[in-house]
């Protein structure tokens, strides 16, 4: 398994814990907006050993709460992940997982075992537009269905969210997302930032507040709980 950042501490990604976020490196999608493209189809020259990481979170015993496990696409890793998980759990650190959704046999392993304490999934948009926004030409969605209803009956903390892209996302695949998802726990819909380091981002910009506001209001017919960020 490919580690390919640390942050040290955040405050922001696993809500009311103080956690460290590992980036794994390779993805499965190639959504033009990743702001994480080094992580997703450029080569790492230097990758952090699990040995190191575990060896930094042993010294974190009592001043972090969890970890933030993202990507990349985590996921891909399959077993391999699992046995890290394990051995994050057993020093009795909390894990929080970024998925895009595309691994349900996985997450329901994961569930079924208790190995995470919070999700955060990725839909990337509404169904009828999901190929044109992760960047592939074809994709089993049955999986991301399968995935979103696993994660809603959980009995963990989770979040849906949405990167809103100008031009990929409009009203209607947010009508769309309403009636497709339904209510749940949370709901954010994220800011589109150009990183600089962006996949193929030439002619992508982000919303404005007003605009995002208003995709808010249209989530809001069907979810309680939809937040702007």
């Amino acid at each position: 398994m490919k580690i390919a950042g640390l942050q040290k501490t955040t405050l922001l990604d696993f809500p009311t814990k103080v956690a460290c976020i590992v980036f794994l490196h390779g993805c499965n999608f190639r959504c033009p907006f990743c702001h994480n493209a080094n992580l997703v189809i450029e080569k790492e020259n230097t990758f952090i050993t699990e040995e190191a990481f575990f060896q930094f979170l042993s010294k974190r015993k009592g001043l972090l709460d969890g970890v933030c496990i993202s990507g990349g696409e985590p996921t891909i890793y399959q077993e391999e992940l699992i046995t890290f998980i394990r051995k994050i759990k057993e020093m009795d650190f909390l894990v929080k997982l970024d998925t895009n959704g595309t691994n349900p046999e996985l997450l329901q392993k994961l569930l079924k075992d208790s190995f995470i304490d919070y999700i955060a999934m990725d839909i990337k948009n509404s169904k009828e537009n999901y190929l044109k926004t992760i960047g592939l030409t074809q994709l089993e969605l049955d999986k991301i269905e399968k995935s979103i209803e696993l994660i809603k009956n959980s009995n963990i903390d989770y979040e849906f969210r949405t990167t809103v892209v100008n031009p990929l996302h409009t009203k209607d695949d947010f009508r769309n997302i309403a009636n497709w998802i339904g209510d749940c726990n949370k709901y954010y819909l994220q800011t589109f930032q150009d990183s600089g380091h962006l996949i193929h981002g030439e002619y992508l910009t982000n919303y404005s507040i007003e605009e995002m506001m208003e995709f808010r209001t249209i989530l809001q017919t069907k979810m309680h709980d939809v937040r702007v960020k």
